[in-house]
């Protein structure tokens, strides 16, 4: 599986990844743009975009018109935004191709952006926002990152707040669009059984005339605590959430590999350290996992779990939790537990690229995020040769005390938790 670079004139960088599986694929527009681009004034103006580009663009001029041609070449299609680069993509049959990076296209570089459609937008996103108010298992990692990154816009909420919604016009989506909507600040993907078609063609055609643009640049996090941080929001609620983590490094960093098997031993998996520990020996939790967020700049490492709203039951669980990080910054890890850790990364990654849109997502974002060729060979060869002296050393270096973060969502304004940190 080994893709094929190609950049356009303009600068747009295009990556076909061919699977040899079926003859469907997916086309996966990935722009340089989230909420760490915005203000306090825009806060949500990514997301909401993200929205708008289905709503009509010049040649499909509704969303019905949209969704009535991809769904009846018998494709399915949606969108995301995160905090550093949002995503369009469709999926159908190779045959129809040349349809579907015509919509596409469309609806990304020719958006309507009527000010009916923007008003009666704002009601869907303000009760998407409300959803998410009411989803504390989806809420509470906001927080948590909201802490870690209070006085940068790193730390804002992808779908904004309802203030910020409500006074979207058409001239802002504009001038945001101007801003970060430009072929540099691209990458077109093309992943799945491609055939012997001529996409780069295609392509040129559609995408050779997107205006270009200057490259914008984010406001870096300036990481200064020295002791440890503990967040409590009131909610209520029949079971408390909580987000426990460390802060570690950007996605540049060669460790995170060594990141990525540490966070499995730790608590990916029913065989993890902390699923046995704490809801197998305990049963303080339904679920419980762990994993890492990393951007251009800086990144953590955290664990979150759903427990009981006795303040016993939540304590035991965050003092267990944090003896087993413990336990690996002292004790270290085993050969069995490396090994383990090796195959059920490298078990998921495989698996999970049978999913063209996996596929697609893999390549792409390497390529905008930290412009690299990566090949999925090269990822599981530093997969296998990461040694257990590189996890211990990653461990003690981020499991410090000064950089624990704690959140937590629950009917509670306090607990006197009294950690032995």
């Amino acid at each position: 599986m080994l893709p094929r670079h190609h950049t356009l004139k303009n600068g747009l960088r295009v990556v076909l990844v061919d699977t040899k599986a079926f003859p469907t694929l997916t086309t996966l527009l990935l722009v340089g743009a989230g909420s760490r681009y915005e203000n306090e004034k825009n806060n949500g103006i990514a997301h909401f975009f993200e929205h708008m580009a289905f709503k009509g663009s010049r040649k499909y001029p509704s969303s019905y018109v949209i969704s009535s041609v991809v769904e009846g070449l018998g494709g399915v299609f949606n969108a995301f935004t995160s905090k550093d680069h949002t995503g369009y993509w469709i999926k159908a049959t190779n045959e129809h191709f040349t349809r579907i990076i015509d919509v596409l296209s469309d609806m990304v570089l020719h958006p309507l952006l009527m000010d009916e459609e923007i008003d009666r937008e704002k009601g869907v996103i303000i009760e998407e926002i409300n959803m998410y108010q009411d989803t504390p298992i989806q809420k509470i990692g906001e927080i948590f990152e909201t802490i870690l990154y209070k006085d940068n816009p790193l730390g804002y909420e992808i779908a904004g707040f309802k203030k910020t919604v409500s006074t979207f016009t058409r001239k802002m989506f504009l001038e945001y669009i101007k801003k970060l909507y430009h072929p540099k600040n691209a990458v077109l993907v093309i992943a799945g059984g491609l055939g012997d078609k001529d996409y780069l063609s295609v392509i040129e055609d559609k995408f050779s005339r997107w205006r270009e643009g200057n490259q914008t640049d984010f406001i870096k996090v300036v990481e200064n605590q020295d002791k440890p941080r503990v967040y409590f929001k009131y909610k209520k609620t029949e079971q408390t959430h909580f987000c426990l983590g460390f802060r570690a490094f950007s996605f540049f960093d060669k460790r995170r590999i060594a990141l990525d098997l540490l966070s499995t031993i730790l608590g990916k998996g029913m065989s993890s350290r902390l699923f046995i520990q704490v809801r197998e020996r305990r049963g303080l939790c339904y679920y419980i996992s762990t994993g890492r967020e990393l951007y251009a700049d800086v990144g953590n490492f955290v664990t979150q779990a759903g427990v009981s709203n006795d303040p016993d039951k939540i304590k035991e669980a965050i003092e267990t939790t944090l003896a087993e990080h413990k336990k690996i910054s002292v004790n270290g890890i085993t050969d069995e537990e490396l090994q383990k850790a090796k195959e059920f990364t490298k078990g998921r990654l495989l698996l999970s690229l049978e999913d063209s849109i996996n596929v697609a997502s893999f390549f792409g974002k390497k390529k905008l995020l930290r412009d690299t060729s990566e090949t999925l060979q090269e990822t599981i060869g530093d997969i296998e040769k990461t040694s257990k002296e590189e996890i211990v050393s990653l461990a003690k270096d981020i499991f410090r005390p000064e950089s624990m973060n704690l959140a937590m969502i629950g009917p509670f304004e306090h607990i006197d938790l009294n950690l032995n940190i």
